[in-house]
């Protein structure tokens, strides 16, 4: 397997906390050039994982980025390099093992999965897997055709997500209209998001829901909007048409979260 390159102090960050908590630094390796405060605090962490640490000059790190997306070539002074092991995912979930753990817990505890129909774009993907860290969502469901290319090594999904991509759960499946019918059965709630659904502030999300986002172009798959419970839309004030996807669904993650804390 060819070395993986991450960019990105929050994502080489979490990479790093990752691998000191789990007490394995192998297969991991630092590059830096000018050692300023964060570079200084990331590299004491990666000692502390036994992660390997050289310096170099920028034309050097310039040249590791190299293949990388345009958008991840910023290397800032510092690059997570990542061979065997380490380079694959690992946030990657199997639907079925997830689904069959989600199934076993209290109808009481919450559980949101979020859904992506159609979204393509990888910094809509990382944007949309930030605001699950920081609201709580359980999963991302993505489909194998028409999602963002590659998620689980994407580094603009990496750099984009600021590092949460290397803990949310992501689960990539071939139907994404089954999947939504399995999480049903299992007892989630499926909410859609469209213009013309019901007002987010007369909504009471389920403990188990499923958030669905379609893409800003096409929306939500025929098939897949009838699968959902209820349409949901975000009121707005704008003379625009929409919210973008990422901002959307950070707006229904947070109005979840903030039901569920009361």
């Amino acid at each position: 397997m060819a070395e993986r390159i991450i960019t990105g102090f929050h994502a080489i960050e979490e990479k790093v906390l990752r691998a000191k908590d789990a007490g394995n630094g192998e297969g991991m390796r630092i590059v830096y050039s000018k050692p300023g405060p964060r570079v200084k605090k990331i590299l004491a962490a990666a000692k502390e994982a036994g992660i390997a640490v050289s310096q170099a000059d920028d034309k050097t790190l310039s040249g590791l980025v190299q293949n990388l997306p345009e958008t991840s070539r910023d290397h800032r002074g510092i690059v997570l390099c990542l061979s065997g092991e380490q380079a694959k995912t690992r946030n990657l979930v199997e639907f079925d093992d997830w689904l069959l753990a989600a199934a076993a817990k209290s109808e009481d505890e919450r559980q949101v999965v979020i859904v992506l129909d159609s979204v393509t774009d990888p910094h809509n993907v990382g944007a949309i897997i930030r605001s699950c860290d920081q609201f709580g969502a359980s999963l991302v469901v993505v489909p194998e055709r028409r999602g963002a290319k590659d998620v689980e090594t994407n580094e603009v999904i990496a750099r984009s997500s600021a590092g949460a991509s290397a803990w949310v759960p992501v689960a990539v499946v071939n139907n994404l209209v089954r999947t939504v019918q399995r999480l049903k059965e299992n007892g989630f709630w499926a909410y859609g998001a469209d213009a013309g659904g019901q007002s987010l502030k007369d909504i009471k999300f389920s403990n188990r829901a499923v958030i669905v986002m379609g893409s800003e172009g096409t929306g939500i798959a025929r098939l897949l909007e009838e699968q959902c419970d209820q349409i949901v839309s975000i009121p707005t004030c704008g003379k625009i048409d929409s919210l973008n996807v990422s901002v959307a669904a950070g707006v229904l993650l947070y109005e979840n979260y903030r039901q569920s804390i009361g």
